[in-house]
């Protein structure tokens, strides 16, 4: 039986699961000349290069919201919550008018 490949592309998605180095790893990350998305050096798909100003501008976005998410988690009013509506179930009177 032959060895599978440990780095390649399937559907046009680059994959490598060769054993990752310190080395390869840093230059990965760090490509001047290349675009904002290079091949990750472990495993599959594309990483941000952070050599590229655009990555930091999406870097810098992603940050921005998810800061944003956790304020906007901290602030938020306690009444009106599901768990104080389900503290609140008890008999409901429905009244039904029939003209």
């Amino acid at each position: 039986m032959a060895d599978k490949p440990s780095s390649g592309e399937i559907l046009g998605i680059p994959y490598n699961f060769e054993r990752p180095s310190l080395g390869r790893l840093l230059s990965s990350y760090w490509q001047p000349g290349k675009g904002m998305l290079v091949e990750k050096p472990f495993g599959i798909g594309y990483t941000l290069n952070l050599a590229n100003w655009r990555s930091w501008i999406v870097l810098a976005v992603a940050g921005g919201l998810y800061y944003q998410q956790q304020q906007s988690a901290g602030s938020a009013p306690s009444g009106g919550s599901d768990e104080d509506a389900a503290e609140d179930d008890g008999p409901v009177e429905v009244i039904v008018d029939d003209d």
